[in-house]
C-alpha cells in the first residue's frame, strides 16, 4: 500500500520533504549510535594516533553487529506493521 496515494496532491512534495529528513536524521542517530557504542567498546589506548589490530577487529565486528541488528529489528517492525494494519 502507497500511503502517499492517500494524501492531496498539492500536499505530497511537502510530505515527501518531510519523510526524506526525517530518514536523514535517523540515519545520522543510528550512525552516531554505532559510533560512540563501538568507540566506548573497543578503543583502549590513546598513545597513538592510529588503532591497533585487536581495536580494528573489535571495532569491525561491533559494527558488523550493530548493523545487522538495527536491520533485524526494522524488519521485525515492518513485519508487526503488516500484520498489524488491516486488511484490504
Amino acid at each position: 500500500m502507497n500511503a502517499l496515494a492517500n494524501i492531496p496532491e498539492h500536499q505530497r512534495p511537502e510530505m515527501v520533504r518531510t519523510l526524506e529528513t526525517m530518514q536523514m536524521r535517523d540515519s545520522l542517530r543510528m550512525y552516531n549510535n554505532l559510533v560512540e557504542i563501538c568507540f566506548a567498546d573497543c578503543v583502549r589506548s590513546f598513545r597513538s594516533k592510529s588503532l591497533d589490530s585487536k581495536e580494528e577487529t573489535c571495532l569491525s565486528n561491533c559494527a558488523e553487529k550493530y548493523i545487522k541488528l538495527t536491520q533485524r529489528v526494522g524488519y521485525r517492525f515492518a513485519e508487526h506493521q503488516a500484520q498489524s494494519s488491516p486488511q484490504s
